[in-house]
């Protein structure tokens, strides 16, 4: 499924890097043309599966293959802790720690240190989005565009995810993965937004942002909600919604045409923010 022979022109490589008492492994997928010496934009993806499942190599099934394949990006998605074996906040602290790295090790990445981007699917969109709000927060790195697909936000059941039965992903497993990946927290009072990306009340000064939801899946309404906020605070946000598209539609069916047409809007929104949004990292 996760094979490279699907991907013309295209090479890979594993790094790790400390992390504590971890060394987090990195999957790196870049134009296997280096086009001059050209430095391109970077995108941290962050894959899904709710928190508990999924791996790196799933870039290859995700739109972040199109990033490469037809944005020229170099993708950089991290094995971050998943939450069977570690809950909140350790997979936003790898992610975290991926995202600095990205940023340090621009030159021999080849990419462009104003133009280092975050995004992901399910799981992998809310830590995207936290993300953004953590590196902004700390002042670690600035964000230039962020890309989280369907992304899984809010702890709170919402009118799309309190009684949904729809395939791949409804009520019942987003409920236990909520469980599973905050049980750090509970009883501890308030759940913070890092953890749950909704919960966040200030979304002035984040990266401006595009994503695609379908209408009959959980995500529906978080995703909905997070696009309206970002633009109330001036951030320029673009939610495109797809009807009968359920959880990660176009990655179960990527020949059907109505997912080919979000894929198609998927990279034209993403080669639009290469040509339009850069963040300058601070001191360069």
């Amino acid at each position: 499924m996760f094979s490279l022979k699907k991907l013309r022109g295209v090479e890979a490589e594993y790094k790790r890097i400390r992390v504590g008492k971890k060394n987090l492994k990195l999957l790196i997928v870049r134009p296997a043309a280096r086009d001059g010496g050209r430095k391109r934009p970077g995108v941290l993806w962050i894959h899904g599966g709710g928190y508990l499942l999924g791996m790196p190599e799933m870039v290859y099934m995700s739109r972040a293959a199109d990033l490469v394949t037809k944005g020229g990006a170099v993708v950089v998605s991290p094995a971050y802790t998943l939450s069977f074996f570690a809950p909140y906040p350790q997979a936003l602290r790898e992610c975290h720690a991926a995202l600095v790295w990205m940023k340090e090790n621009a030159d021999a990445l080849g990419i462009r240190q104003d133009q280092i981007m975050v995004g992901g699917e399910s799981a992998g969109g809310g830590l995207a989005a936290a993300l953004c709000m953590y590196a902004k927060d700390h002042c670690t790195v600035n964000i230039a565009f962020q890309m989280p697909l369907y992304p899984m936000l809010d702890c709170r059941d919402t009118l799309s995810s309190a009684n949904n039965r729809e395939r791949i992903w409804n009520t019942r497993r987003n409920r236990f993965a909520w469980r599973l990946y905050l049980r750090s927290l509970k009883g501890r009072g308030r759940i913070p937004a890092y953890a749950s990306p909704a919960r966040r009340k200030d979304y002035g000064g984040l990266p401006p942002c595009y994503t695609f939801v379908g209408d009959i899946e959980p995500f529906y309404c978080e995703t909905l909600e997070y696009g309206r906020r970002l633009r109330a605070a001036g951030v320029e946000a673009q939610v495109d919604v797809y009807q009968g598209f359920y959880h990660a539609y176009d990655m179960m069916h990527p020949e059907a045409e109505d997912a080919k047409r979000a894929a198609k809007r998927f990279i034209e929104q993403f080669q639009e923010a290469c040509e339009r949004y850069t963040a300058p990292q601070a001191g360069s």
